[in-house]
């Protein structure tokens, strides 16, 4: 049974249930030991794993309709690993992926091996789809996460001495350098970014130097950067961080306000304290000041159990907002790394609220098929004209009755919760996060 067998199987059908159906099939044959039915759920698990990355853009395709070739999936396996472990790169990774692919049949290699290599199978299925089937097995794919904030409102943990820093305008970055002195810089949620590369070679040069700055062992195995990058403007930084071709993001700078060793990371979970996190970036401080587009990021410790640590934080705030930055970040002092969101980070950034006019309706994808997608709202504020599509902040009866009624949705004034106005490329504005809060008929 071919792996590209599997592929067409589960695109049968859209249905998360025949999906996960297709995938016990596999697995269950694959516990009799059935060779081929252990090379696809492994495969699989290859290009679903967020820590396995290969480095390559361009993956060839073959001529159609070629058969009986031998298929190797050992030496394909093995070729995975040398371009994952970077044994190979450049023009040899690029050449070793052109032979082996004149080793197997197109249709294995278009629809199952090429896609494996581009770590998407094209097949509708995700991580958690695949995990659902194969929990607790040597195939299950391990979830890529770090550590995520709260908001501070009413937390009854804003008391005691806490670290507060600048909320950046930028993307969270997660970069990772191996013993081997080999970084990839991921997203939060685990997609690579390949068009950091000037921050990368800048770290992988200094490597051994931050190891030796440390003083002990425990980066010697590699470690985790976690920071934000920063570039002109956001909207400017998200276009460069996704571009794959004619890429300017070589401005940017990585704002770094965490670290963590290697295997500390693929537990999810460090022990070690902020501030002796804190303590080693510190350490480091010689080392990265030397790179020109890699920064600690700044600041400041207050006591909120006293009037004028509150007093404090309040300034601190409002400071950083007038500086241009998104709000501020409150750290507790004491607390481990873990990778899931939790109160030991809290985030407080301003809001704005905006009075639009409902023009358009447009229809919902997915589960909101046939109901409420967004209201297209447009209107003027301090002298911006705003054009925004608000997606969020709807009950599920409202999109129902708003679907259904919109003759009578259109033309209303919508008020608007947004993070921001921000301006397009083409020199319109709109809003950052805009989330519907209710309508407007008095006004």
């Amino acid at each position: 049974m071919s792996m590209a067998y599997w592929i067409h199987k589960l695109n049968e059908s859209d249905s998360r249930l025949h999906k996960e159906d297709v995938i016990k099939q596999a697995y269950e044959m694959a516990v009799l030991e059935n060779e081929s039915c252990k090379w696809f759920l492994h495969f699989v698990h290859v290009a679903y794993n967020p820590y396995i990355t290969f480095g390559l853009r361009q993956v060839p395709e073959i001529s159609e309709g070629i058969t009986g070739r031998e298929n190797p999936w050992q030496e394909f396996d093995n070729l995975l690993g040398d371009l994952c472990n970077r044994g190979i790169t450049g023009n040899e990774a690029r050449d070793a992926v052109q032979t082996i692919a004149e080793r197997f049949d197109s249709d294995e290699w278009n629809n199952f091996c090429r896609n494996v290599i581009r770590k998407d199978l094209r097949c509708g299925i995700s991580d958690k789809t695949f995990n659902k089937v194969v929990k607790n097995s040597i195939y299950e794919i391990p979830i890529f996460g770090c550590q995520l904030a709260t908001n501070c409102e009413g937390r009854p943990e804003m008391s005691g001495i806490k670290r507060l820093e600048p909320k950046l305008d930028g993307v969270r970055v997660l970069l990772h350098v191996t013993g081997s002195a080999h970084s990839v810089c991921y997203s939060r949620n685990g997609k690579v970014f390949e068009n950091f590369g000037h921050i990368q070679r800048q770290v992988e040069k200094n490597f051994h130097k931050l190891v030796a700055a440390n003083g002990d062992r425990t980066l010697k195995y590699g470690f985790w950067l976690d920071g934000e990058v920063t570039g002109r403007t956001f909207q400017e930084l998200m276009r460069q961080a996704r571009r794959k071709e004619d890429v300017n993001a070589t401005d940017s700078v990585f704002n770094v306000f965490d670290i963590i060793p290697t295997d500390d990371w693929g537990r999810g979970y460090w022990n070690a304290q902020l501030h002796k996190r804190i303590d080693i970036l510190e350490k480091l401080r010689p080392i990265i000041d030397d790179m020109p587009n890699v920064e600690l990021l700044p600041h400041i410790k207050v006591d909120l159990s006293s009037t004028e640590g509150q007093n404090q934080l309040k300034r601190y705030a409002n400071d950083m907002v007038v500086a241009g930055f998104e709000g501020i970040m409150i750290k507790e002092l004491n607390a481990p790394y873990e990778c899931k969101r939790n109160t030991s980070w809290m985030k407080w950034k301003p809001t704005i609220t905006v009075d639009l006019t409902v023009v358009n309706i447009e229809e919902g994808t997915g589960r909101n098929s046939g109901r409420l997608g967004a209201l297209v709202c447009e209107g003027v504020d301090d002298g911006k004209t705003i054009r925004v599509n608000v997606g969020s902040g709807y009950s599920d009866s409202d999109r129902d009755d708003y679907w259904t009624n919109s003759k009578l949705v259109i033309g209303r004034t919508a008020e608007v919760l947004a993070d921001a106005i921000t301006q397009n490329q083409d020199g319109s504005y709109s809003l950052r996060f805009p989330r519907f809060v209710r309508f407007r008929d008095d006004k």
